[in-house]
Formats: structure tokens, sequence, C-alpha cells
């Protein structure tokens, strides 16, 4: 089973949802473990750990290894969020204790396949997690990036950030402002990063190259969290193998699901996650492609590709699936 270490967690969460205000259990990192645990993956959460565990966290505590210095519950991060007109605004943003934790208390590294960091109220910090976790040997480091008024602050450390990391979660906004578009993002090689655009779905890029992921069809109620949902969902299928794509593809449909319930209500599902709906208008015909293929065949400008030559590894080279699948 692969296993993931999410660093920072839980928080309670105070929500204004048209007329209604809700008191939900909140946290990117809380959010990112359940969309991870709802794919199958087994999930650590290395954050602020509440002694007693307030009601509202009871559930998602049974769904994880929960590791941490314990707290009081008035000492976990706090946020009050409002929606209006398709717009998130941040009313109030207390990150407690979660501003104490240190890479100190960080356990063995070495069980897990993939370690995400979430931002910690803080870029500098985040850095100072990405290079302990990497100096302890981490062999796949995530992070999600800052909400948009920190990018603007900490720029050299998010720079940092974002030549580091492995894999990289952010939103629209946060892509205007740390790479002018969404359009203009571009990752090193070897990098993936995946923006949410809402509604529009997901892009994922892979250095220069961009692949626009659909959304699944919802009726939105509450959308925190639908971002670390998705990230949850694609760490969990890029830990069982999944290319990023298709990891996006598989995650898109569980935040489109989580997005219909308030707090974290969908992740805490036995069932197994949504798929992306199938239109059954388009169907493949194996009789044609049958004829097309058997037609191809017969081509004389079709000749097989050897993948050998001046800008390939010659024939049996032992690194030679290492150069076409870097």
């Amino acid at each position: 089973m692969n296993h993931l270490l999410i660093i920072g967690g839980a928080s309670l969460d105070t929500l204004h949802v048209g007329r209604e205000t809700i008191d939900t259990a909140g946290g990117a990192g809380l959010y990112t473990a359940l969309a991870a645990r709802r794919y199958g993956a087994q999930v650590t959460l290395f954050s602020p750990r509440p002694h007693p565990i307030p009601a509202l966290l009871q559930a998602p505590a049974q769904q994880f290894t929960w590791l941490g210095p314990n707290v009081s519950p008035d000492d976990l991060p706090h946020f009050e969020i409002a929606y209006e007109n398709g717009r998130t605004q941040y009313l109030t943003a207390t990150f407690g204790a979660e501003t104490r934790l240190t890479p100190d208390d960080l356990p063995d590294l070495t069980a897990y396949d993939t370690i995400h960091i979430i931002p910690l109220g803080s870029a500098s910090r985040q850095l100072v997690f990405l290079q302990a976790c990497r100096q302890r040997g981490a062999r796949c480091i995530a992070v999600s990036t800052s909400i948009i008024e920190q990018i603007a602050q900490e720029k050299e450390a998010l720079r940092q950030i974002l030549a580091q990391a492995d894999l990289v979660f952010m939103n629209e906004a946060e892509a205007y402002g740390i790479f002018g578009s969404p359009e203009q993002a571009h990752g090193r090689t070897g990098q993936t990063i995946f923006i949410t655009l809402g509604a529009a779905g997901a892009r994922v890029v892979q250095g220069e190259w961009h692949t626009a992921v659909p959304t699944a069809p919802a009726t939105e109620l509450d959308p925190t969290g639908a971002g670390d949902t998705f990230c949850g969902a694609v760490l969990a299928r890029l830990a069982q193998g999944a290319h990023p794509v298709m990891a996006a593809r598989a995650a898109a449909p569980l935040a489109a699901q989580m997005i219909e319930h308030i707090g974290p209500t969908a992740l805490l599902l036995s069932d197994p996650p949504p798929a992306m709906p199938v239109d059954g208008r388009v169907q493949p015909n194996p009789a044609q492609i049958e004829h097309i293929a058997h037609l191809i065949t017969t081509l004389d400008e079709v000749t097989p590709f050897p993948f050998t030559g001046p800008d390939f590894p010659p024939a049996n080279h032992p690194l030679a699936l290492d150069f076409f699948f870097v």
C-alpha cells in the first residue's frame, strides 16, 4: 500500500454559506489526507494534535495516523471563510500551533513514498521543512502554494520552493501571482505542476507541456478544500503508479463530489470514489478500428520506428527506458 506523509494539518473553521453560519472541520492537511485515504492510500498526518480531540475532528481522525505535538483544541488553526458571488473571502486566518512545528519533530521518513507539505502559514516555514525532508532522503516531495497575499510577501522563499519541489499544486489565482497566468506556467525537467481552475477543470504542466483536464459536473455548496481534495487524490494515484494526467482525471470527480457537501463530509464516505462520467454518445467502433489499422499496414510510407540512432540510446542500452520516460 502506498504511504503518504502530510505535513500540516487540521483546523476548526467557521463557514458563511448563503445565509448560514456553520462550524466544521477543515484545514489543507486534513482535506489532503482524507482525499488520499479515499483513494486507498495509507496516510500519516504530521501536525499539532489536539487533546482532547474536538467532536468535529473525531470522525476524520479515525481515517489516518496522526502524529505531532499535543496541543489544546483552542490552539488549533482557525479560518473564517465567506463565499459570495463565486468568490472566496478569508475573514480571519489564525494558524495557531502550526506556526510552532519544527522539522526536529518529524518521524523517520524512509517509510513514505511521498511527503506533502502544506503552506504552514509561511512560505519560509514551508521551505525549511522541504529542505529538511530532502536532507533526510525523502524520495518525492510535493507542496501546495501559499494564498495569494503571501506570494507577494515571500517571493524568494517561494522561488526556492518551486525550484526544489517535485510536485507543485496551486489554484488559478496563485498561478497568476506566480507565473503571470496559468498559460505561462512552466516547470523544470522531471517536475509536475497541477493548477486547479474551478469549474474549468485543471491544468497539468510538465516542463513546457500543458494538458487540460476537465472537471466533473457538480452543484456547488461549499468549495472549501476543493483544491486540497484534488491534491490528495492525485498524490494517492501517483503513488499507485498513475501517469500525472490520468491521476488528475481520476481526482477531478472526487473534488466535484466534495464541494456538494459541507466541509469534508464526502471524504468520509466508505464507498469507492466517483469516476468521471462517460458520455454515452461516444463509443469506440472495434470494426472500424481494425479496418483502419489494416489500412495503415498497407501504406508504403509507414515503417516501424526503431527508436535508435544518433539522437537516441543504442539498442539494448540499460538506461534506454530511463531516457524515454524521464
